[in-house]
């Protein structure tokens, strides 16, 4: 059996591999973390801008809403006025309309008497005839006198004009006896809510809404549906989150076109009434994605890299091992042959031996010689000899089975045979394989005489006294008598009383 004394050391290899993927793991487990944290950075920057925004739109919607309160102050504090019933109708409507040039934006400022007729209209000396007891406004004064500022729902205007859709902030008349004497309303066009957050920019696919405590859409730049306007949102979640928390800010879907948007919202000051920056997920995270990509790409290009190279040096280290196994073998094997040499012989026997004492199982060892070989050679020459070698050699090896077991080439024409825990009567069988095996080998041509070897054999077991040297000594002289009694045959040195001190 020739040998494969040396195994490939994985270790290394192993190793590299492991350092590698560790490695790549490492690189991974950073730039996702890299990632991540940035991504919450885009977030948290999305989140500033948009409530710079919505502050900028607070405080200018509270500054006009004040301008638009003091002009219904105004109006409500000079009907009180006794001494303006003498003046002439020019004076009273100056008078009473002094305080809502400021205002922009403005619509008709009306004081409406108890039945909702108006009584006094700022945009002209001699109100024109109306009723608008049909309003929401009105309606609210009339019934709650405690109501105060009160801002309307969305409505058109009774005009023709290019821009009819209005809210009106109003306020209650009362008497000093707390009797409904009617209501100051003033009107304001949506589009000043257009040109403010139009003046913003939000980005293209994002929104600005601003909706009462009712979840009444008052505004929305730019309008994603037709007729949205005046429209109740409160059963919608994303609104119904903002009417129920009214400051903060939050990720979700739009019902509306069901897109991705970072929500932050505030409540305008003290009034019923909440800005909404709808920012499109998409715009928000697009240069983190792009960079992303790129991050991404860049890593796994390295990791690729990283991988290719661990493979290509294990490749290298399998071809070492390779190479460095091979020449081992070179080393521990007999040229000729191909069986273990003396060297390996003698390792691997110290070896088994020290095993063999410590577990006290059996231990064999075969001498093996080809009878008559140096007539054999005579008559054949070196080249025959050395093929009758070669052939005897491959008999030997093809009846040793057992991974321990090892044969090899003791000298010249002589083999050894280590068999560990295999007792006498084992040995003796294989040893009678041999025998036999060889025995029947192809006569070689002109030659009449068959190939045949002589067997000593010698066991050590756990009642034996032996050393490692006289289980060789008993083995060889084994042989001795084996060649003695007339060659081709088995001989036990157990089973003689008496062994020739020397070898021919």
């Amino acid at each position: 059996m020739s040998p494969s004394l040396v195994r490939p050391n994985r270790r290394p290899e192993r190793l590299l591999i492991l350092g590698s993927a560790l490695t790549v793991l490492l690189i991974v487990g950073i730039v996702t973390a890299l990632l991540i944290r940035e991504h919450a950075n885009t977030l948290q920057a999305a989140k500033r801008t948009a409530n710079t925004i919505t502050q900028l739109i607070d405080a200018d919607v509270l500054r006009n809403v004040e301008l638009y309160d003091m002009a219904l102050k105004g109006l409500i504090t000079a009907t009180e006025r006794t001494d303006l019933q003498d003046v002439s109708e020019g004076i009273r409507h100056l008078v009473l309309f002094d305080r809502s040039a400021a205002a922009p934006y403005k619509g008709d400022i009306l004081l409406l008497d108890p039945t909702g007729e108006v009584i006094a209209d700022s945009s002209v000396l001699t109100p024109k005839m109306g009723n608008f007891a049909d309003r929401d406004y009105f309606q609210v004064h009339r019934s709650n006198p405690d109501a105060g500022l009160y801002i309307s729902r969305p409505f058109m205007a009774r005009c023709v004009c290019d821009d009819p859709w209005r809210i009106a902030f109003s306020r209650r008349v009362s008497s000093p006896d707390g009797r409904f004497l009617g209501v100051a309303a003033a009107s304001m066009r949506l589009s000043y809510f257009h040109q403010l957050f139009s003046s913003l920019n939000i980005g293209s696919n994002s929104t600005i809404n601003l909706i009462n405590h009712q979840g009444i859409l008052l505004a929305q730049e730019p309008l994603l549906e037709v007729g949205m306007i005046d429209k109740d949102m409160s059963q919608r979640p994303n609104v119904a989150r903002m009417l129920r928390e009214r400051d903060g800010s939050f990720q979700s879907i739009s019902s509306v076109d069901r897109q991705a948007r970072l929500y932050s919202f505030s409540n305008v000051g003290n009034l019923p009434l909440i800005v909404a920056v709808a920012l499109s997920s998409d715009e928000v995270f697009a240069p983190w994605r792009r960079a992303a990509w790129l991050v991404s790409i860049a890593t796994g290009v390295l990791c690729v890299g990283l991988l290719w190279l661990t493979w290509a040096l294990c490749v290298e280290l399998r071809r070492r091992h390779g190479v460095e196994q091979m020449l081992s073998e070179l080393a521990a094997t007999d040229a000729l042959t191909g069986l273990a040499n003396r060297r390996t012989l003698d390792e691997r026997l110290r070896l088994e031996w020290d095993r063999a004492q410590r577990s006290t199982e059996p231990l064999t060892v075969l001498m093996i010689d080809v009878d008559h070989f140096k007539a054999f050679n005579d008559r054949h020459g070196h080249q025959g000899g050395d093929d009758a070698l070669r052939t005897v050699a491959q008999v030997i090896d093809s009846n040793i089975r057992r991974p321990a077991d090892l044969a090899a080439r003791y000298g010249g024409e002589e083999f050894a045979v280590v068999l560990p825990h295999t007792d006498a009567k084992g040995a003796w069988v294989i040893a009678e394989h041999i025998r036999e095996g060889v025995q029947h080998l192809p006569r070689v041509a002109g030659d009449e005489q068959p190939i045949t070897v002589s067997i000593g054999m010698s066991t050590w077991h756990k009642r034996s006294r032996m050393t490692l040297e006289g289980l060789l000594l008993k083995a060889d002289q084994a042989l001795y008598e084996a060649k003695h009694r007339g060659r081709n045959r088995i001989v036990d040195a157990e089973q003689l009383p008496h062994l020739h001190p020397h070898r021919p």
